[in-house]
């Protein structure tokens, strides 16, 4: 019994609080489409951006990387860091040299719940910059999209500066980093409601576009919140 304890004690994230902090650090070695950092990053699925310095007080993020090992290993993601047509892609080779944060942009919140109560409650107990389910409603609306996804996610978080997605499950809350498609944190809540809003809490009258069109709106919030 001892031993399943301890086994389930280190399969848990390095971090005492619910969400990792971001960290600080730099690449020291490179090969193909990976790195390996100096410091590892608080959990395996963090994402991260790489900073090249270019000389003459220039510097720019060139990549984003996803740490695959608490050894400090990471994958260089296929992803541009600026989607514009009139601005070239960034092709900077990643070197030794370059910095690292890892959890960029993870004050940055979206917050996916079943219904306003509990809305409320996780906005009072943590301080972060929270955005809103408003938001990411009318982007889903403008993408005519039918569901939650890992993809719509990605988008709406590049272009919104998301750094996290918190969801609240049936009984579970989980830490969705959504540039990297990876859970990064979860832990055990209570008193989440029967039954919750769908497709999440939101302000908003259902909208005439995609999942929200003219027909009824129907579904199960947690049903589709465990898809994810």
């Amino acid at each position: 019994m001892r031993k399943i304890a301890f086994m389930l004690l280190c399969s848990l994230p390095l971090f005492a609080d619910f969400f990792p902090q971001t960290v600080h650090t730099a690449i020291i070695s490179t090969q193909d489409k990976t790195v390996k950092l100096a410091k590892p990053f608080p959990a395996v699925g963090m994402s991260g951006v790489v900073v090249h310095n270019y000389d003459n007080n220039l510097t720019a993020i060139t990549a984003h990387i996803v740490q695959t090992s608490m050894d400090g290993s990471a994958t260089i993601l296929e992803t541009n860091i600026l989607e514009h047509d009139a601005i070239p892609s960034i092709q900077t080779t990643l070197t030794n040299k370059d910095k690292v944060i890892g959890g960029y942009l993870y004050d940055n919140v979206l917050l996916l719940t079943p219904d306003a109560d509990t809305y409320a409650k996780i906005v009072a107990s943590e301080n972060k910059k929270w955005i809103h389910p408003d938001l990411y409603a009318v982007y889903l609306s403008g993408e005519s999209a039918e569901e939650v996804n890992k993809e719509n996610l990605a988008d709406f978080a590049k272009k919104y500066q998301v750094g996290l997605v918190y969801i609240v499950r049936k009984n579970t809350a989980i830490l969705f980093d959504p540039i990297s498609g990876k859970i990064v944190s979860q832990k055990a809540i209570s008193n989440t409601p029967k039954k919750g809003q769908f497709p999440f809490f939101m302000r908003l009258e259902p909208l005439k576009s995609g999942w929200f069109g003219s027909g009824e709106v129907s579904g199960d919030y947690y049903n589709a919140m465990e898809k994810l």
